[in-house]
């Protein structure tokens, strides 16, 4: 069985659930792309983003 992936609807963060771990908003199957934050407190994209935290994120949700 495939493994569908969603994106947190506020702060982008990619997981199969479909409440988001990291903030608790609902996710999305509608996600484009995706960045592996490793360090964020070196990370200009991370930065950008406004992340604070490493992980897997999208780059856009609908």
């Amino acid at each position: 069985m495939a493994v569908t992936y969603r994106a947190c609807k506020e702060c982008s963060a990619v997981t199969e659930e479909t409440t988001c771990l990291i903030c608790g908003n609902p996710t999305s199957r509608e996600w484009q792309g995706y960045v592996i934050i490793v360090d964020h407190t070196k990370s200009e994209i991370a930065r950008r983003m406004g992340l604070e935290v490493n992980g897997k994120f999208a780059l856009r949700v609908r």
